[in-house]
C-alpha cells in the first residue's frame, strides 16, 4: 500500500495506435504506468470502460482518496469545452464528450487538452522550461505539434485551438500535406512523414550513390534514412538539413510572434541531434530581426519520450 499522505494524478495520453497511462505524483515521478489499444474500441465508451479496468489496479493500490483527478492529452482535445473534435486519426468522428464520460466512469475530475499542449505543460513543470514563462514547445513526430506558453500560461485561443504551428504554410504552394489538403505546410516537411518524402525526392533527383537507394519505396521509412545519415549516407544527411533549413525559417516567425525565451523540440525527429540542430539553428538565426537574434535558445526536451506526455497529462491536474 502506497504512503497516504502523498497524492497522485493519472496521466493519459491518447493516440491513434495506442493509449499510454501513468499515476503521477506531484514530484513527477511514475508509481504505476501501461497502454491499452486505442484502435480496438470502435465506440468511445468501450475505451473508456476498459481505461477504467486498466487504471483501477493503481486506484486501489494508492486509495481513491489520494487521486486528485485525471490529466487527458488528445488528438484535438479541447481544454474548454473538455471534447476530442474531429481527431482525423481515431475511430470515434465529429465530437467526443471525452473528459465528461472519464469523470461519470471514475468519480474524479478530469481536464483534456491536445497531446502538444499536454507535453509542453509537462516540460513547464518537470523539465527543460522549468522556470521558464515564455516558450514554444515543438514536437515532431509523425506529424507536428506545439504548445504555445506566454506570461506563463499556454495559449488556447478563444476556441480552445491555439497553437497549431505544425499546419502553418511555410512553403506556399509547396508539397502538399497528406490529409489537410494544405499545400507547403511545416509538418509536410519536419515531421518524420516529411524526412520521408524529402528523402524519396533527393533520392529521384540526384545521381549520387546512397545506401538507402537498396529498398523499395514502400519501405523506406524514417528509421532508415535516420541510420542511413548516421553512417554517414550524404543524401540521408542532406534530408535532415533540408528539414532542417525549413524548420529553422518556420521558428524564426514563431519567435517574431511571441519573442520566447526557448524553442523546446520533442520527439523521435531529434534523435538526429545536430544533423538537424546545427541548420535550423542557422536558418533560424539567418531570418530574425537584429533585436531577437542570439536571444532565444534552441532546447532538446528533458523528458523521456515514452513519459512526457503522461507527465504533461497529469500536471493539468496540479495545474487546475
Amino acid at each position: 500500500m502506497a504512503d497516504s499522505t502523498q497524492k497522485f494524478a493519472f496521466g493519459v495520453d491518447i493516440g491513434g495506435t495506442n493509449t499510454k497511462y501513468g499515476l503521477v505524483n506531484h514530484r513527477g515521478e511514475i508509481t504505476h504506468k501501461g497502454d491499452l489499444p486505442t484502435n480496438k474500441y470502435e465506440q468511445v465508451s468501450d475505451f473508456v470502460e476498459a481505461l477504467y479496468n486498466a487504471l483501477k489496479p493503481a486506484i486501489d493500490d494508492v486509495g481513491f482518496e489520494n487521486i486528485k483527478g485525471i490529466g487527458v492529452g488528445a488528438p484535438n482535445g479541447n481544454y474548454y469545452t473538455g471534447t476530442i473534435d474531429y481527431a482525423p486519426n481515431l475511430h470515434w468522428r465529429d465530437i467526443v464528450p471525452l473528459a465528461q464520460l472519464v469523470t461519470d466512469k471514475f468519480n474524479l475530475p478530469c481536464w483534456l487538452t491536445n497531446d502538444a499542449n499536454a507535453a509542453a505543460v509537462g516540460e513547464m513543470m518537470y523539465g527543460a522550461a522549468r522556470g521558464m514563462k515564455d516558450f514554444i514547445m515543438i514536437t515532431l513526430g509523425t506529424g507536428v505539434g506545439s504548445g504555445i506558453v506566454a506570461n506563463g500560461h499556454l495559449i488556447y485561443g478563444h476556441d480552445g485551438f491555439a497553437g497549431e504551428l505544425g499546419h502553418t504554410v511555410i512553403r506556399p504552394g509547396g508539397r502538399p500535406h497528406w490529409s489537410t489538403d494544405l499545400d507547403g505546410s511545416l509538418e509536410a516537411y519536419a515531421s518524420a512523414t516529411g524526412i520521408v518524402l524529402t528523402a524519396k525526392e533527393l533520392l529521384e533527383k540526384s545521381p549520387k550513390e546512397s545506401s538507402m537507394r537498396q529498398y523499395s519505396g514502400e519501405e523506406l521509412n524514417s528509421k532508415i534514412v535516420y541510420e542511413c545519415a548516421m553512417a554517414g549516407d550524404e543524401l540521408a544527411q542532406e534530408a535532415y538539413r533540408f528539414t532542417g533549413q525549413i524548420l529553422g525559417e518556420a521558428l524564426a516567425n514563431f519567435i517574431m510572434f511571441s519573442s520566447p525565451q526557448a524553442i523546446i523540440l520533442f520527439g523521435g525527429v531529434i534523435k538526429a541531434g545536430d544533423l538537424l540542430l546545427k541548420p535550423t539553428r542557422e536558418h533560424m538565426e539567418r531570418n530574425l530581426l537584429p533585436i531577437f537574434q542570439n536571444k532565444v535558445q534552441l532546447l532538446f526536451s528533458e523528458l523521456a519520450e515514452a513519459d512526457a506526455a503522461i507527465l504533461g497529462a497529469s500536471a493539468l491536474v496540479w495545474e487546475n
